[in-house]
């Protein structure tokens, strides 16, 4: 079993999270999707596996979240899909991926339904 984190080593909950799998004795795969960019089909996969909305994974309390007025309800998925691609730190973090489930670990404790 491959179990994937999509990690922000200075975010707490990304690290709480990240503490949880080591103390699980769960060896995950560290992406780090600020400095590895993930492209618009591994933002989809993502929210696929989390089934929630483009909307959903946005981070609203970024600057360039409200400097691109993505608070706009018209704008499209695709559009959000494409906010996340150029500025990673819009997206909603841990992600913790374990085949086709994903849980976000908010808190962290979420992503023990899927381990």
């Amino acid at each position: 079993m491959t179990i994937e984190i999509w990690h922000n080593p200075r975010c707490s909950k990304s690290r709480e999270t990240l503490a949880l799998l080591e103390q699980k004795n769960i060896k995950a795969d560290i992406f780090l999707y600020l400095e590895d960019k993930p492209d618009a089909n591994a933002i989809k996969s993502v929210l696929s596996k989390l089934s929630i909305t483009p909307r959903e994974l946005l981070r609203n309390s970024e600057e360039a979240y409200k400097t691109q007025n993505l608070k706009d309800k018209t704008l499209s998925d695709d559009a959000l899909i494409s906010a996340m691609v150029n500025e990673p730190k819009l997206i909603q973090r841990p992600i913790v991926i374990n085949g086709d489930q994903a849980r976000l670990g908010r808190p962290p404790e979420d992503v023990l339904e899927i381990l």
